[in-house]
């Protein structure tokens, strides 16, 4: 990993390798509010930012086709963190200054190209001020922006803009299911500490609608996106070099998410599981001992030296469900430099298996982090 940059830019990195894993988990007394139980999540207000906590993030993944059968997958990721605990905020000596904040945004957005195989990939960040970025929110409205990206949560719908030089994405996304809280009402845990968690929710069926624009061509698309909401002060256990994320939403209109945390010698932290959504929207957790999951292959980064597992076998006996899962495109590699210098594997996949006795296919987004550089490697 290169050098942290100074300044405040490498506070920023700092925190965000916290976030990811990349520093032994911060202790509890350093002035963040902890997350022990339930959340008691309300909305619309907790589509808003929570600072108390020392990070967050709002993270929308989707597969779209244009009219002519042209497949593309999309990330747009804005993170938060805040770089002093909640008494320590807002406390600036004089002269004031418009350029002090308490927080920093980052934002990754990423457009994959399915039938023609190219990803594509951009970052942003700046600070939470002089209106450069931040969350404006209204009673009925929340808009996470960084300079002229935005995700806008209304009751009814999210808009999603995003501009970067090789591609642009808008689109409206509608909810089909309500948003589900995982774990224990939202308490979603990272570690076998109470401490060691984050509160999560998702958006797990959005019907998606809008433009994409890769180089002066314009693709009017529709599909399905999937949206996850989730802060914390203390993400990750110590000795988990990393995850694997999966989100998966079945044609039998079932949604599965898989959050699988790994030891240095492959195997799983207890803390690890899953969320089965249902049709009429209710959700069921799934602990770590109710899954199954196989590597069956691997692609190896030409630019990290990275290698992911590109293609997997997911099994849940208790559902009868047995899939196999495999990227749409192995080079769906997250480089980082300019923001969260975290490298990762962020990509579209498509699954296709059995329940039961019946076939049945997906489409969904996984996340592979701790490949490039594990996640308690020394800095």
């Amino acid at each position: 990993m290169p050098k942290k940059p100074p300044g405040w830019i490498g506070c920023v990195l700092g925190i965000m390798l916290i976030l990811l894993g990349g520093m032994s988990t911060p202790a509890a007394d350093d002035g963040f509010r902890q997350i022990t139980g339930p959340c008691g999540l309300v909305f619309p207000k907790d589509h808003g930012p929570h600072t108390d906590y020392r990070t967050e993030w709002w993270y929308y993944t989707g597969n779209l086709t244009d009219d002519h059968g042209q497949r593309f997958g999309f990330q747009l990721t804005f993170f938060r963190s805040a770089l002093r605990p909640p008494e320590r905020q807002n406390q600036w000596p004089d002269p004031k200054s418009a350029w002090r904040t308490d927080q920093i945004y980052l934002a990754h957005a990423a457009l994959t190209d399915i039938t023609a195989g190219r990803h594509r990939q951009a970052e942003q960040m700046a600070r939470a001020a002089l209106s450069l970025a931040g969350v404006d929110q209204t009673a009925e409205t929340t808009t996470i922006h960084l300079n002229a990206w935005q995700a806008t949560i209304t009751p009814d719908s999210h808009h999603l803009m995003a501009d970067a030089e090789a591609f642009s994405l808008d689109l409206n996304l509608t909810p089909i299911k309500p948003p589900i809280a995982h774990g224990d009402r939202g308490y979603s845990r990272k570690g076998m500490s109470p401490e060691q968690a984050s509160c999560y929710y998702s958006f797990t069926r959005l019907g998606a609608t809008g433009r994409l624009n890769i180089a002066d061509r314009q693709f009017t698309v529709s599909g399905l996106a999937w949206m996850d909401h989730e802060f914390s002060s203390a993400p990750l256990a110590p000795g988990i070099t990393g995850w694997d994320w999966f989100s998966l939403q079945l044609s039998d209109q079932n949604e599965i998410m898989l959050y699988l945390l790994r030891h240095a010698d492959g195997t799983m932290n207890p803390a690890s599981s899953g969320t089965l959504v249902l049709p009429s929207g209710e959700a069921r957790h799934l602990p770590l001992e109710a899954i199954t999951i196989q590597p069956l292959a691997h692609w190896t980064s030409p630019e990290s030296n990275a290698r992911y597992p590109v293609k997997w076998r997911i099994a849940i006996p208790s559902l009868a469900l047995d899939l196999t899962i495999e990227a749409v495109l192995a080079n769906q590699e997250m480089r980082t430099p300019q923001s969260t210098n975290v490298t990762y594997w962020e990509g579209s996949v498509q699954a296709k298996g059995v329940k039961g006795n019946v076939g049945i296919s997906g489409i969904g987004y996984v996340e592979l982090t701790g490949y490039a550089k594990p996640f308690d490697a020394p800095m």
